[in-house]
């Protein structure tokens, strides 16, 4: 065989692109599925994947046929199954870098904003959720509460969960430096948590935490703890430099997903 008709074995440069924005694609993909429930049903769909590729191998009629039904129609439960994740993924499409870049000195100012808030509260006693958009849209949550528009500061996020208002019971959304909902209703955690002097507000966190990549400030109103929760982790026990610090992108992610003694993971 000669060399030129190995030729085609060669990759020229167009080729040696679309390999690299494929796995760039994959890599996004997997980055968006970390953390969440789709990744642990993605697993098992990879694990029937193999299962019906040994059964074929061994020719186990019966299996392959079965798993052959189910992969046929799986794929219409896939899009039910991934309702949430699919539109999320739409919506970062739709959402520019850049802007978040150039939005990185209002990031900090909102980042002192919530942590003064959350240090106010923490003192008062007074409990707390604070949802703090991320990649993902948190628009679907927004229908179960109030819609806002109004400037982040620590007075008005002070004044909403003032015990008795009309919003303080349910969790405030925040898209860049804007309030966006109060009094929302967000999912609760679908895993079991071994902490069980945590409430609803901590459960909600960790649930919302789980179905996107939004970081959840919890003031505990039974114990005045500070807590922040990230991609299904929930970090106790934080002091509003601490909140800032995540918030902030110095060291916040780091320290809401791996924790020391506070941690309290609903996995």
């Amino acid at each position: 065989m000669s060399f030129e008709q190995l030729r085609f074995l060669i990759p020229g440069w167009y080729d040696v692109l679309e390999i690299l924005i494929v796995a760039y694609v994959l890599y996004r993909l997997l980055l968006f599925l970390a953390g969440t429930r789709a990744l642990q049903i993605l697993v098992g769909i990879t694990a029937l994947g193999l299962i019906y590729v040994a059964a074929a191998i061994l020719k186990m009629n019966v299996i392959t046929t079965l798993l052959g039904v189910v992969f046929t129609y799986g794929a219409f439960a896939a899009i039910v199954v991934f309702q949430p994740e699919l539109r999320n993924a739409l919506a970062r499409l739709g959402r520019s870098r850049l802007i978040a870049l150039l939005a990185g000195t209002s990031k900090h100012v909102v980042a002192d904003e919530i942590a003064d808030a959350a240090g106010r509260l923490a003192r008062n006693g007074t409990g707390a959720i604070i949802a703090v958009e991320g990649d993902a849209s948190l628009d679907e949550y927004l229908e179960s509460g109030t819609t806002m528009r109004a400037t982040v500061s620590a007075d008005l996020l002070t004044t909403i969960f003032t015990p008795y208002s009309p919003l303080h019971d349910g969790a405030v959304l925040i898209r860049g430096d804007q309030i966006i909902g109060a009094g929302c209703v967000l999912p609760l955690t679908q895993f079991p948590v071994r902490d069980r002097s945590l409430g609803t507000r901590h459960r909600a966190a960790l649930g919302l935490s789980e179905e996107t990549d939004a970081l959840v400030i919890v003031v505990s109103e039974e114990t005045s703890r500070i807590s922040v929760a990230a991609r299904g982790r929930l970090q106790l026990g934080l002091t509003p430099d601490q909140v800032r610090a995540s918030l902030s992108g110095t060291g916040g992610e780091g320290l809401a997903l791996a924790g020391t003694g506070g941690d309290a993971s609903a996995a």
